[in-house]
């Protein structure tokens, strides 16, 4: 087979690879990891580099004009390789900033700790007796000779390596150590022994690794304080944006490696954040708890989750082996513990094990919907007697992606939209009042609220050029736009990026499939337990994103039911409360367990009353006017 010659630019980068090799292939050889929020599926046009000599096959894709596909522009998901080629590949959009704490987010119900404190990491200082002739005991029968007569504790387990060193460390202060050791398992295992007393508390890590998002803890384990948290885009989103995307990608050739050393790396940066921000080293923190979903915990862990995708839909696993820091290649003590909270199903992960047990729901008389809405929509219905849960697959809409003029919660996002019913003019919010650059997945919610219920758009989700053209005859906010009609939220003279900031129908279309997916797992739900939805006391909204949502607005569009206001309660997130209930509590890790074990799961891939609820809810607010009647009135027009 012909071997080409692919040179890179900038950085000169140059790889052999046989003909037929996609682009995309040859880069990653190169060590370039190109943008593919559809994993490489040509879908989102994002991974365009350009052909500067030479030939490829597979030019021609939607996401390229005739004008790009003269210029040399082609998809490297697409384009093989024909013969040698030179290629320049441009600037990679900045998706890697911190995550802004909104007003809204602290206002949240914070989750504290419901149980004992009981954290699996503990210290113990010792002051051993030095060997002798007449007392000739071995290093190590010393060391657990003073465990068990200074600090109680039986079963010391260490490795080879530690054994090496054991014996000068025990000398260096006169037989003054300080033993750390994690009683997660059946005994003791030493992670840390240091010669001396050590100062400073022990360090725990409570992570939530969502798709879009991760979130890390910092945690005294000594008294249970959160010092402090931090919060990252995933990495991992340059391969895909949402978990199919990324299973797709974990196919390729190094693809899960790829996505492990991702999700890695983005923690890393979290810990290093954290540490220095706390006067603490990396090494100090001494035991880690990760939620997340399912697919996220295959890739965390290095597992390949090709199987969650296909039919029949199952894992490599639910419950996860216990790790330590060294495996992953987290920059924390190598010895650390990383517990990975268990699953439910292929597609209803740690992060809503974790979240259940935070909102106690499992433990309350009063029936309550938990919703937890990401790039997945999970769900759980039920109390104390019994938990239902299902899950449903979203999309990145809602966490601002996929849109054109879509970006994350952060300054410089609207996050919400007021549409006057006169003039069809928007006022808009800004989070941190700077000049508008896109528009969030609250904003969005907002903005297509304001839209339908103004006559702006259709309950069919279409913009009405005609109607927005009667109301403002000069400049009208709707237009047809390059990918059809579109409404303008913001002029380019207004905006903080110089262009306008726009709405069009595919980024409505994105946004109704999101809600009725969502809409269809919470009835479908209901239908399978028997319990009419007006009968739920409590509607428990976990997540981020629940952070931010307006509940009428919410209902109006038809993503949330349409159930009094004073039902719905939003509780931050509480995945990583959760993670931080599991490290600080081993019976709150057993809890887990537990609730894993009693939760009854429902699988709404191949379930045809759910896709039968999905097509009927592909309206706004829904084709049945009457699950909607405090909506129903505000579209009379």
């Amino acid at each position: 087979m012909k071997t080409c010659r692919v040179s890179f630019q900038p950085g000169g980068a140059v790889v052999s690879v046989s003909e037929g090799t996609l682009l995309l292939d040859a880069a990653a050889r190169a060590g370039i990891l190109l943008d593919m929020p559809c994993g490489g599926q040509g879908r989102c046009g994002r991974c365009r580099v350009k052909v500067e000599s030479g030939e490829v096959t597979g030019r021609e894709n939607i996401h390229l004009s005739q004008e790009d596909m003269a210029q040399g522009w082609v998809l490297s998901c697409t384009a093989r390789v024909v013969g040698d080629l030179a290629i320049t590949v441009p600037p990679k959009v900045e998706r890697d900033r911190a995550i802004v704490e909104l007003p809204s987010a602290r206002a949240a119900a914070q989750i504290a700790l419901h149980w004992p404190r009981y954290p699996a990491l503990r210290r113990a200082y010792l002051e051993l007796t030095p060997p002798s002739l007449e007392d000739n005991a071995p290093d190590l029968e010393r060391l657990r000779r003073g465990l068990r007569q200074e600090a109680n504790l039986e079963g010391l387990e260490l490795d080879v390596y530690q054994m090496r060193e054991l014996g000068a460390t025990l000398r260096q202060d006169n037989w003054r150590v300080s033993a750390t050791l994690d009683a997660s398992g059946p005994g003791n295992r030493l992670v840390d022994l240091r010669p001396g007393r050590i100062k400073g508390p022990l360090l725990g890590l409570a992570v939530d690794i969502g798709t879009t998002n991760v979130v890390a803890y910092l945690v005294n384990l000594d008294n249970g304080r959160l010092l402090g948290k931090a919060s990252r885009m995933n990495r991992q989103v340059s391969c895909g944006e949402d978990v199919i995307s990324r299973i797709v990608f974990s196919q390729r050739e190094g693809g899960v490696d790829t996505l492990q050393n991702l999700a890695v790396d983005t923690i890393n940066v979290l810990v290093k954040e954290l540490a220095q921000a706390h006067g603490a080293s990396p090494e100090d923190i001494g035991d880690m708890v990760m939620a997340g979903n399912t697919t996220m915990a295959h890739l965390f862990l290095g597992i390949p989750p090709r199987y969650i995708r296909e039919e029949p839909y199952v894992p490599t696993a639910t419950h996860f082996p216990v790790c330590t820091a060294r495996d992953l290649g987290l920059a924390i003590h190598p010895r650390a513990s990383v517990y990975c909270v268990p699953s439910v199903a292929a597609y209803v992960g740690g992060d809503i094990t974790a979240g259940v047990l935070a909102s106690k729901l499992y433990e309350s008389d009063t029936l309550s919907l938990f919703l937890d809405v990401g790039t997945n929509g999970e769900i759980v219905l039920g109390n104390k007697d019994f938990m239902m849960t299902d899950a449903c697959s979203a999309g990145p809409a809602l966490e601002g992606a996929g849109m054109r003029c879509g970006m994350r919660a952060m300054p410089g996002a609207i996050e919400d939209v007021r549409i006057s019913s006169l003039t069809l003019e928007p006022t808009i919010k800004v989070i941190g009042d700077v000049p508008a650059q896109g528009i969030c997945g609250s904003g969005l919610i907002s903005a297509v609220a304001e839209m339908l219920v103004t006559g702006v758009i259709s309950k069919g989700g279409k913009i009405d050029l005609d109607y927005v053209l009667s109301r403002q005859p000069e400049r009208p906010r709707a237009r047809p736009g390059e990918s059809g009609p579109e409404y303008v939220l913001v002029w380019a003279g207004e905006a903080g990026g110089g262009t306008d900031i726009t709405l069009s129908e595919v980024d409505l279309e994105n946004l109704v499939r999101v809600k009725a997916a969502i809409y269809a797992g919470i009835m479908v739900m209901a239908e399978k337990s028997g319990i009419p939805l007006d009968t739920v006391e409590r509607v428990l909204i976990g997540g981020a994103f629940g952070q931010h949502i307006n509940v009428e607005q919410a209902i109006q569009i038809g993503l949330l039911p349409d159930l009094p206001w004073d039902k719905f309660h939003f509780l931050g997130n509480t995945s990583a409360w959760g993670a931080y209930n599991i490290l600080l509590s081993k019976h709150a890790r057993s809890k887990v367990e537990e609730l894993v074990a009693g939760m009854t799961y429902v699988e709404l891939i191949a379930d045809n009353s759910f896709m039968n609820e999905f097509t009927a809810s592909l309206f706004l607010p829904h084709t049945d006017a009457d699950r909607f009647p405090s909506v129903a009135h505000l579209l009379s027009r």
